[in-house]
């Protein structure tokens, strides 16, 4: 009976021990940690102080771009351009030939490039100059390429946050693949499609991402003040409704057709029906939008559709979505 006794104090003496340890070992390991984070902390510190750069995955210091969503469009010309007038690209282009070209293409747009002939010459000018809305990277070139150009803008924090667009004939989903590991953020075939150049453009641009913010706050179709305008009466509302589908979804066809053969009194006079019209369903980011259409031509000044399409497409799903709430 003693010996049990003397047994099951040895048992629970040992237990006690080593939950003692357990802890001991827990409180130290918890120590280290803290020690640890702090020590990195010091570090991170000292080469702050010292103005060292630590190289960073990109992942980390890659900051959020703007990414507008192009909206469908006619073929595009050269004076398309005109509405990123004031934006800045970085071109870096070997070819003389591929200098030109682009060149030629923005020539009257009021975009300003700046020509880069090698990565390294990229790399120099984003070194006093980082201003650029892109950089246009031709991913062949000598000295340095665009691949290790792209590399070493992408783990700079003061460069990090230009879209790299890749200039390339390279179009196999490998060679895909590796351009977007380098860091380059879009591919543009060669030989240059003036589309795409333009979508890429509308994708990034500060100033169409400025208009579209603009109009968040506008209703694409306030169905209540429709209704108002309308006496609440549904059924006249949705015979208005009815009407603008079939007269005005296609405006803004009509409208570049008219600008094209410089018809702009009766651009101006479609634009003031389609004000009027819209105002009274409740329209209101495409009645914004033709009258600042409208005012442009009024004072001579460039036209650009592509703001105006977009507002036309929402509103046509809208006035589609809210017939099928009704159904």
């Amino acid at each position: 009976m003693v010996l049990q006794y003397q047994n099951e104090l040895f048992a629970l003496a040992t237990i006690l021990l080593l939950m003692l340890i357990y802890f001991r070992i827990k409180q130290k390991n918890k120590k280290t940690e803290a020690d640890t984070k702090a020590d990195k902390k010091e570090e991170e510190l000292k080469a702050e102080q010292s103005g060292q750069i630590t190289a960073t995955p990109q992942k980390e210091i890659q900051e959020k771009k703007i990414q507008n969503t192009v909206p469908s469009h006619a073929k595009i010309t050269k004076e398309d351009f005109k509405i990123f007038a004031g934006e800045r690209i970085l071109l870096a282009e070997d070819n003389l030939i591929n200098q030109k070209v682009i060149l030629g293409v923005l020539g009257d747009s009021g975009i300003e490039v700046v020509v880069a002939n090698d990565g390294q010459e990229a790399l120099d000018i984003l070194q006093t100059d980082k201003n650029f809305l892109i950089i246009l990277m031709d991913a062949h070139m000598p000295r340095v390429d665009g691949f290790e150009a792209t590399r070493a803008i992408r783990h700079d924090p003061q460069n990090n946050h230009i879209p790299v667009i890749a200039l390339s004939g390279d179009t196999a989903s490998d060679d895909i693949r590796k351009m977007k590991e380098a860091g380059m953020d879009e591919h543009l075939e060669k030989p240059l499609q003036v589309d795409a150049l333009y979508d890429i453009l509308y994708k990034y641009s500060a100033k169409i991402s400025a208009q579209e913010d603009n109009s968040l706050d506008i209703p694409t179709l306030d169905t209540q003040r429709g209704l108002q305008v309308c006496g609440n009466d549904t059924a006249f509302y949705h015979d208005i409704l009815k009407e603008f589908l079939l007269t005005y979804s296609n405006s803004a066809e009509e409208l570049e057709i008219l600008l094209k053969n410089n018809k702009t009194d009766q651009a101006d006079r479609l634009l003031l029906d389609i004000i009027g019209v819209s105002a009274n369903i409740g329209a209101d980011a495409l009645t914004a939008c033709a009258n600042d259409i409208k005012n442009n031509i009024n004072a001579n000044k460039n036209i650009n559709l592509t703001l105006y399409k977009k507002r036309v497409q929402e509103l046509v799903q809208s006035i589609n979505n809210y017939f099928l709430t009704c159904n």
